[in-house]
């Protein structure tokens, strides 16, 4: 469904589409949803769209919020909260669930249900499990709104590190050397998941890179140097997630490149470098966005290796059944080998993201990368496709 084609009444004037920006979350990183939030909420053209501002608290209550973008940023070292815009503490919001009814109820105990009016599409700005992974998109098929980005599959296999390697290795992309420690393995077995660890630094070496197997925004993540800090390593991953994921480090260049869906298929941005930071062991949470490192762009490549890593970029969109957008990085090695380390789905959206910034210099500027996310949206019917 394009803007042109919004149900009418013949005595109404043309009604704007209108936009569902929902945030935060139940994930570790909902304070950085919210900054994304905030920036995408500054930048929606409000001639052309009327915008709903819909925060997911922390609890996973779906909440009213001021729309006050200026309030969505990291303030003293500290990211936002959804709590901190919405008035009421038990009123929520609550989704269609009849795909003949697009309308929006906001409800408090004891209160008559306040019809909000129907929303024509959903801008899930959310990062991390219960929104990035498949779950939000799941219901949003359900009640047959048409959302931002990845389906459900995609979405699933763009969150889970290690069902995203073995798609990528099934369709030929190089990945690096890696374990997966199971929550049973972990609970039945410890000292036998711990040797699976050890075994792979005796292959590759150290350093080991030990991951929640299902977050993102670089939290939880440990460079472990020798075997004093595995231990640790291991209990801060599963701390946000039971599932775990080790990698072994790989030497060379980080380089990122952008995927956005245009209209007779995806397409990349020029690609970027991640220059190792000076302040950090690698690029962390804090790097990214606290301290906010910057990038390179466009990354320092030659004329072939900038091709070779668009179209790698482009084959792991299409081998994940991608839509929409995706920000894919890699490994430049030493020997001049491009390997992928991962996608994200909703990757960072605020201004000095990587991936805003790729399209920029590609020449698409942020709102207007906004905007044709939302009407690519738009197009694309729920349901199988």
């Amino acid at each position: 469904m394009s803007t042109e084609n919004l149900p009418q009444s013949p005595d109404q004037p043309p009604r704007k589409p209108r936009v569902a920006v929902v945030f935060g979350g139940r994930s570790s990183e909902h304070g950085i949803s919210m900054v994304t939030a905030g920036a995408v909420l500054r930048a929606i053209d409000r001639t052309k769209y009327d915008v709903l501002p819909i925060g997911i608290t922390r609890e996973g209550r779906w909440v009213l919020t001021a729309d006050e973008p200026e309030r969505m940023a990291i303030t003293d070292r500290r990211t936002p909260d959804v709590e901190d815009l919405t008035d009421s503490g038990e009123g929520g919001v609550v989704l269609p669930v009849d795909p003949a009814n697009r309308e929006v109820v906001y409800s408090e105990p004891g209160s008559v249900p306040k019809a909000l009016g129907e929303i024509d599409v959903v801008f899930p700005v959310l990062h991390g499990p219960y929104g990035e992974d498949g779950t939000l998109q799941g219901l949003l098929e359900l009640s047959g709104v048409p959302y931002v980005g990845s389906g459900v599959l995609a979405s699933a296999v763009g969150q889970d590190k290690e069902y995203m390697k073995r798609v990528f290795t099934s369709f030929g992309l190089k990945v690096g050397p890696y374990v997966v420690i199971r929550p049973r393995e972990w609970e039945q077995d410890e000292s036998a998941a711990r040797k699976k660890i050890i075994d792979l630094a005796g292959d590759h070496g150290w350093p080991l890179f030990v991951k929640p197997a299902r977050a993102g925004s670089s939290i939880g993540i440990t460079k472990v140097e020798d075997l004093s800090g595995l231990d640790e390593a291991i209990a801060e991953a599963r701390r946000h997630d039971p599932k775990i994921l080790v990698e072994a480090a790989l030497r060379g260049r980080e380089i990122e490149c952008g995927v956005l869906e245009f209209e007779d298929g995806p397409r990349a941005s020029v690609p970027a470098e991640i220059p190792p930071p000076d302040t950090h062991a690698y690029y962390d949470f804090e790097a990214k966005y606290i301290d906010s490192t910057p990038g390179i762009v466009p990354a320092p490549l030659t004329d072939e290796q900038t091709a070779e890593v668009q179209q790698l970029a482009v084959d792991a969109f299409e081998a994940a059944s991608c839509e929409g957008l995706v920000r894919a990085d890699f490994f430049l090695t030493e020997d001049g080998e491009f390997v992928i380390n991962e996608i994200n789905t909703m990757p960072g959206f605020t201004p000095i993201s990587m991936y805003p910034q790729m399209w920029q210099a590609s020449g698409i500027s942020y709102p207007d990368l906004v905007d044709r996310l939302i009407q690519a949206a738009l197009r694309r019917s729920t349901g199988l496709r």
